[in-house]
Parts: C-alpha cells; sequence; structure tokens
C-alpha cells in the first residue's frame, strides 16, 4: 500500500516526541488529521505535520476519511472511548499504555479490534531500546537457561512538580502503576513469562504537587510468583532524590537464569551486562548492530541523542505492521495482559493480601496465541 494516513488523537508532549518526531525515520507514515482540545497544541502540531484536518472531537478524528490509522496519544480515561471510536471506523489503532482503566475494559478493546480485523498495538515504547531487544532475543533463545529471578527499579526526582491530568483519579486511574511500572510489568511478561501471584504496596508521598491535590501513588513495590516458578521484584518511584528523570535516572532490569544472568539499564542503550554461573561478576557486552534498529526504521542510529531516538523506532513497527497486514510486535492483548497485573497490584495494596491473577476475569488468554 502507499503511506499510512494516520490521524493523531493527543497532541501533548507524547505525541510530539513519539509520534511527531518520528515521522522523518518512518517516511511510510503522514499524519493527515490531528486532534486535541487545545487550540495553540492542535496548531502546533498542524504545523508540524501539515495536517489538513484539525478538530477537537475526537469521534470526528477517529472516523475521518483522511486517515487509514489512528493514533492515541490522550488521558488514560480517554483511551477507551477513542480506541472504540477508531475501531467502530474500521481503523488501525496505536494507543499509549495503560490500555484502559481496568482489565475487563481492555480485554473488550482488544477483543474489539480482533473482531474489526485490523492492526492493534499497545505503546510499550521501551521494547524498542536496543538493549531491551537483544535482552528479550537472548531469553527466548534460552541463553539463560530455566529463569529463576526477575527484577526491576525505576527510581525517578519527580519532587512536587505538577503532572496534570496524571494525578487525578478519574483521569488516569493510578499514578506510578500505570505510568512507568506498566512498562516494567511487560518486561516482566517478556523475560519471565505470566504472573500466578503478587502482593503489592504503593505509598502516595507528595500530596501537593504544583499546589494542586494528587490523588494517586507515587511509589510502589511489588513481590510477585510467576507461572513459571520464577520469582519477582519490582519497585517505581517517583520520589528518589538525585536520581533525575526520564531516561536520565535509573531504570534497571535483571534477570537470573539457571546458566546466566542479565542487568539492562535504558540509558545504557547499546549495552548489556551478562555472566554465568561461577564467574567472577557480570561483565558489559555490546549489543551487536542489527538491534540497533528495528527493522525498516530510517533512523541513523549515531545521530540524534540515542535515548530519545529509539522511540522512532515504536511508529515504525505499527506502520509496518499495517502495510503487511501482519500482528503488531505488541497487540492490544499484551495491553490487555498487563493491565490484569496492574488491577492486580491495586487490589493487593489497597487489600493489604497476596492475589492471584485467576481472581480476574481473565477469560483466557490471546486467543491467537
Amino acid at each position: 500500500m502507499s503511506a499510512v494516513r494516520l490521524a493523531l488523537i493527543g497532541c501533548g508532549g507524547i505525541a510530539t516526541q513519539n509520534y511527531i518526531g518520528a515521522l522523518p525515520a518512518c517516511p511510510e507514515a503522514r499524519i493527515t488529521v490531528v486532534c486535541d482540545p487545545d487550540p495553540e497544541r492542535r496548531e502546533r502540531a498542524r504545523r508540524a505535520t501539515g495536517a489538513t484536518r484539525v478538530t477537537a472531537d475526537y469521534r470526528e478524528a477517529a472516523a475521518a476519511e483522511e486517515a487509514d490509522a489512528v493514533i492515541v496519544a490522550a488521558p488514560n480515561a480517554l483511551h477507551a472511548p477513542i480506541v472504540r471510536a477508531a475501531l467502530a471506523a474500521g481503523k488501525h489503532t496505536l494507543c499509549e499504555k495503560p490500555l484502559a482503566m481496568n482489565y475487563p475494559e481492555a480485554r473488550e478493546l482488544a477483543e474489539l479490534a480482533e473482531q474489526a480485523g485490523v492492526r492493534h498495538m499497545t505503546a510499550f515504547t521501551y521494547r524498542f531500546v536496543p538493549a531491551m531487544r537483544w535482552l528479550m532475543e537472548l531469553t527466548r533463545r534460552g541463553a539463560f537457561g530455566r529463569i529463576l529471578h526477575f527484577r526491576s527499579c525505576r527510581l525517578q526526582d519527580w519532587g512536587g512538580r505538577f503532572l496534570g491530568w496524571r494525578q487525578l483519579r478519574r483521569m488516569a486511574g493510578t499514578g506510578e502503576i500505570g505510568d512507568m511500572l506498566s512498562h516494567r510489568v511487560d518486561f516482566a511478561r517478556q523475560l519471565a513469562g505470566e504472573f500466578e501471584k503478587l502482593v503489592a504496596s504503593a505509598r502516595q508521598f507528595v500530596p501537593l504537587r504544583g499546589g494542586a491535590v494528587s490523588e494517586l501513588e507515587d511509589w510502589v513495590g511489588v513481590l510477585g510468583a510467576f507461572r513459571s516458578g520464577a520469582t519477582g521484584v519490582m519497585e517505581s518511584s517517583k520520589t528518589a532524590a538525585g536520581h533525575n528523570e526520564s531516561w536520565r535516572s535509573r531504570d534497571y532490569v535483571e534477570i537470573n537464569g539457571e546458566e546466566g544472568s542479565a542487568v539492562y539499564f535504558t540509558e545504557r542503550w547499546n549495552e548489556l551486562c551478562l555472566g554465568k554461573p561461577g564467574g567472577e561478576g557480570l561483565s558489559a557486552e555490546s549489543v551487536p548492530r542489527e538491534y540497533w534498529l528495528w527493522p525498516g526504521s530510517r533512523r541513523d542510529p549515531e545521530q540524534g541523542n540515542p535515548l530519545l531516538t529509539f522511540r522512532y523506532d515504536q511508529l515504525v513497527e505499527f506502520v509496518q505492521a499495517v502495510r503487511e497486514q501482519r500482528d503488531c510486535a505488541a497487540t492490544f492483548f499484551d495491553g490487555a495482559a498487563a493491565q490484569a497485573v496492574m488491577d492486580a497490584i491495586v487490589i493487593s495494596a489497597e487489600e493489604e493480601r497476596w492475589v492471584r491473577l485467576s481472581e480476574l476475569d481473565r477469560k483466557g488468554d490471546n486467543p491467537r496465541g
């Protein structure tokens, strides 16, 4: 097919960074429709993309004849209604995480997307870091043997800065759980398999942000057990003083297997630390160049800030999947499975108990495997 025409719904920071910024790396994509309730954001997006249709109505944007596919980059509470509108119009759809406000809603979206026969993708952006791509491939190959432990630690210093809609329960659903931990939940599923049960604690340390009430947690810790028999530990915080934020902050993932271990740091995009049983410690190894770019990406991995530009490959994957009529790397079923884990974390933290994933209405796994 010719260029994939995109309707971008939500024109804030994520849209600018991950999608508008990605256009040079993906010449097969054109943003033809932009939608946002804020007129200044709409106009900035129009100028940046050359979009021919500009609207404040997501329903109009989702159904626009000028678009083949929809990118949902709006606040969390709007994900499900926008996705439903896009699917009803028969549009391929990429949605920011979390896919929905709860697991039943996320699962419904995945099933609707399958029924519509369109490509669907959840934006688990960090899957596209070259080091994580290599780590996932090594794990799939069995390089570490049976996985025994998974752990992740995401530490940022956001102080008391204002987070806008992200500090409102009705708009965000959760705080650190849906924001940063959701990516690590996806890592855990990719590296250790599905969770069987977990116990969690969540805390709010900063009740006022920018002079406004914050209703949501800014720290979460999880102890989990996987169906495979592996253990899991995850921690994520916005209140780790001195750790900076975004790609400059601590983002650590480790797996330990019977035949080896690996450590991943987002800030070391082209490096993994690897070790073998009986060794003298982990040693850094360079990520092979074939993992530096996603297949089809036109970006130069040695140009720009690699801790930002890897994000562009996410749009490349979505557009290539649409053009090739195949499943995306991270489907709505992945988004729904991660949401089930997040729901279990919320229940555990609120009720102060272990929660089995079977307690949720899972309705089985992805019907296509």
